[in-house]
């Protein structure tokens, strides 16, 4: 035994993504770049706003070395400021600095969450399909992650969600814009989940905490919006990060948001601070809070997202596979007629690769990512209706 057994059956769990990956880069080096169409990832490929740029000449032109030096474990005050001021406009409550942390983005910001937040045993719920690092996430602490099935057009199913909630339920986590399936929880269904969470948290006299994941927050398309968890529901957290919007990914920059009205604010805060720190990130990057401190309000150009997602929506709707037409995010979730497996090992003879659905918890479905250029989508057309067409004959 050389390591953990949940750690080696992480591995297993999480390979589907990782194996496309791979894969494609093999692919790449035995066919050339040009040929290979992998919409498997995720990873933002657009240019991130000028502001950034323009941010670090300015921080090279007035370099100081103490840029680098610790700085307490929520981060720099100064970032944290903007940082409030930009979780006020966008959910439309007063939040101050001191209730913003600075994470290593949304990822390390759930991980903090959790930790602070978990007792061994207790229950975490999400909507499936769902971002597969959930399950590691909540588990790492002991908790027991739960998904909860959503309509057929993944709206929320709020009678499933009120028959999983127990006494062992500490977290309900909603993911809006969703990955994998970009969709966007509407008002009124944020605003009814959140009376059916206020309800349960009164029957068990203890909260019932919703955590809003919300790294697509600010890539949404055709002027949808999302609503703001803070206005329903004052035990209420949100993760977020600068990866998507700002195409920052690899700089791994966020933060956690509390509601200014939670309850036992000031050991949640001191909670979260201190997990911050234990878990290993002590602090989020230096020079990344600095960028974010200049760039909070930019967003890199969201309508080449959106002419991507309609370019890969026209081509799905010509291969005859079912979808819903994401409002956000990078992703599409098509229904397939065979299972997920088969498809995408069809998918690959044409050098297409997807990620199959089980990955999300959904395995009749596959998710195509649309982070790559148009003239990749639009070269991999005729090939991805033809795989399709042969599969259509066996069925």
């Amino acid at each position: 035994m050389y390591i953990s057994k949940q750690v080696e059956n992480y591995i297993e769990r999480s390979s589907w993504i990782r194996k496309m990956f791979e894969e494609g880069l093999k692919l790449k080096k035995d066919y050339g770049e040009d040929k290979v169409f992998d919409l498997s990832l995720g990873n933002p490929d657009l240019p991130p706003p000028t502001e950034v740029k323009e941010t670090l000449e300015k921080i090279l032109e007035n370099y100081d070395p103490s840029y680098h030096r610790y700085m307490p474990n929520a981060g720099f005050p100064f970032v944290r400021e903007v940082m409030a001021k930009k979780i006020t406009q966008e959910q439309g409550i007063k939040v101050g600095f001191e209730e913003i942390i600075m994470t290593c983005g949304a990822a390390g910001a759930l991980n903090v969450i959790f930790r602070t937040l978990l007792n061994p045993g207790e229950e975490v719920l999400f909507p499936s399909p769902y971002f597969v690092e959930y399950f590691f996430y909540v588990e790492n602490y002991q908790g027991i992650p739960k998904a909860v099935p959503t309509k057929e057009d993944f709206s929320l199913d709020l009678e499933k969600i009120e028959s999983l909630i127990s006494t062992k339920t500490k977290i309900f986590l909603i993911n809006s814009p969703n990955n994998p399936t970009g969709q966007i929880y509407s008002e009124k269904e944020i605003k009814e989940l959140c009376e059916l969470l206020n309800k349960k948290s009164q029957d068990f006299d203890r909260p019932i905490y919703l955590v809003s994941d919300e790294p697509y927050r600010n890539l949404v398309f055709d002027n949808e919006k999302i609503p703001s968890v803070f206005q329903y529901y004052p035990n209420s957290i949100i993760a977020y990060s600068f990866s998507k919007e700002l195409s920052l990914a690899g700089e791994r920059i966020g933060f956690i948001a509390v509601h200014p009205e939670i309850e036992n604010k000031k050991l949640i805060l001191d909670g979260l601070t201190i997990c911050n720190r234990i878990l290993g990130f002590v602090n989020a990057p230096a020079l990344a809070q600095r960028i974010v401190a200049n760039c909070a309000f930019s967003k890199v150009d969201v309508k080449t997202y959106q002419k991507r997602r309609d370019i890969i929506c026209e081509i799905l709707e010509e291969a005859g596979l079912s979808f819903i037409k994401p409002k956000g995010g990078f992703f599409v979730f098509p229904k397939v007629p065979i299972e997920d497996l088969k498809f995408c090992e069809i998918l690959k003879k044409e050098l297409i690769l997807v990620v199959p659905g089980r990955a999300f918890g959904s395995s009749n479905h596959i998710r195509i990512s649309f982070c790559v250029y148009e003239d990749i989508l639009l070269n991999m057309k005729s090939k991805f209706i033809k795989a399709c067409e042969k599969i259509h004959k066996y069925v």
